[in-house]
C-alpha cells in the first residue's frame, strides 16, 4: 500500500475506485466495507482509494470538542496497509478546505486528482461546504462526471457507528476483552520508551516508559493489563500499568511495561503495545511489599494466560 500524506503529491493516473471517511479504529464494521472496497476494484480493474482525512474535522472545526481517537494516523495507515488497500490517501483538513463546494471537491479531488470510475459511499453521507450536499448530489456529480456511485446500506453504516461508540466505551471502562472483540484486533498503543524514575527497577521490576505523541489518542481506564509487543522481530510479553502509581504519591499519568524475560536497551525506540487482557484496578497498597506482592501475582496470573494462549 501506498500511504500518501499529502493529496499533492498523488501522481497516479490509474482509474479509482474511492471511498471517503475517517474510519477510526477499522474495527470489523469498517473492515467489512474496505474488503468490499478492494474486492470491487479488483473486479473492475480499478485501484483502491480511501480518502481520509485529518486532523479529524472536529479537532478543526469544534476545537473545545475534545475527542478522542482510537488510533494515531500511523496507526490506522499499518491496519490498512494490511488489509491490502492499494492507497491510503490523507487530505489535511482545514477550514479552507472545509469551505470547498461539493461540486469542487467532486471535480477537483475526485474526478480530476483521484480518476474516480467508481465511489462507495454511507446512505447519509454528507459534504461539501456546511455539508449541504448528500448522496443523491453525489449519483448527479456521477452522471455528469463519468463515475458510478454505490451506497452502503443504512444497516452497514448503523453497525460502524455502533462498534465505533462500542469501542470507545469499552476501553473508558477497561474492557479490553469487549473493545479487542469489535476491532478485530488487539488495541494499541504506540510511543517511544524513555526515562523514568526508574521506581520499577528499585523492586526487581524495571518498567519501560511509553510516551505517547499525540494528544488526541485514547488511552484507556487505569489498571494493569497484559500485553504484548514485538521488539527487534521478536515477540515479547509483558504487564502493563496505566495510572497515577499512587503508592509511591505519583502525580502524572504514566504507561508503564515491564516485559517478561527481556534485558535489552530500548530507550529511545518506538513500539507498539498490544493489549490482550485486563488484569485489574489500579490499586494503592499500604506498602511497597504489598505491592510487590501483587505484581507478583499479577505475573503469575499474566503467564498463565499467556501460556493458556499463545503457546
Amino acid at each position: 500500500m501506498s500511504k500518501i500524506k499529502n493529496i499533492n503529491t498523488y501522481k497516479s493516473i490509474d482509474p479509482t475506485i474511492v471511498t471517503i471517511g475517517t474510519f477510526d479504529g477499522v474495527h470489523v464494521g469498517h473492515q467489512k466495507i474496505i474488503k468490499r472496497l478492494i474486492n470491487s476494484g479488483k473486479d473492475a480493474g480499478l485501484k483502491s482509494v480511501i480518502l481520509t482525512f485529518f486532523p479529524h474535522p472536529r479537532m478543526v472545526l469544534q476545537k473545545d470538542s475534545g475527542i478522542k481517537l482510537i488510533n494515531t494516523i500511523n496507526e490506522r495507515g499499518a491496519i490498512l496497509d494490511a488489509l491490502g488497500l492499494n492507497y491510503l490517501l490523507i487530505k489535511k483538513f482545514t477550514k479552507v478546505f472545509s469551505r470547498l463546494s461539493a461540486e469542487d471537491f467532486v471535480k477537483k479531488i475526485l474526478v480530476e486528482k483521484l480518476h474516480a470510475k467508481k465511489v462507495i459511499i454511507g446512505y447519509d453521507h454528507r459534504f461539501g461546504r456546511n455539508r449541504n450536499a448528500d448522496i443523491n448530489d453525489l449519483k448527479k456529480f456521477g452522471t455528469l462526471y463519468g463515475f458510478e456511485v454505490e451506497e452502503i446500506s443504512a444497516q452497514d453504516i448503523n453497525d460502524v457507528a455502533v462498534s465505533s461508540t462500542k469501542i470507545r466505551k469499552a476501553l473508558d471502562e477497561g474492557d479490553i476483552t469487549k473493545a479487542n472483540a469489535f476491532l478485530g484486533y488487539p488495541f494499541m498503543l504506540t510511543g517511544k520508551v524513555v526515562k523514568g524514575k526508574a521506581l520499577g527497577r528499585q523492586i526487581n521490576y524495571p518498567t519501560a516508559n511509553i510516551q505517547i505523541a499525540e494528544d488526541y489518542k485514547l488511552i484507556p481506564k487505569h489498571g494493569a493489563y497484559i500485553v504484548s509487543s514485538i521488539i527487534n522481530n521478536e515477540v515479547v510479553y509483558g504487564m502493563m500499568n496505566i495510572g497515577f502509581n499512587p503508592t509511591v504519591e505519583g502525580l502524572e499519568e504514566t504507561i508503564e511495561v515491564h516485559f517478561f524475560n527481556f534485558n535489552k536497551n530500548i530507550y529511545n525506540k518506538t513500539i507498539q503495545i498490544d493489549l490482550l487482557h485486563r488484569l485489574r484496578d489500579e490499586q494503592k497498597f499500604e506498602s511497597i511489599d504489598a505491592l510487590k506482592d501483587q505484581l507478583l501475582k499479577d505475573k503469575e496470573v499474566s503467564l498463565s494466560y499467556i501460556k493458556s494462549r499463545f503457546n
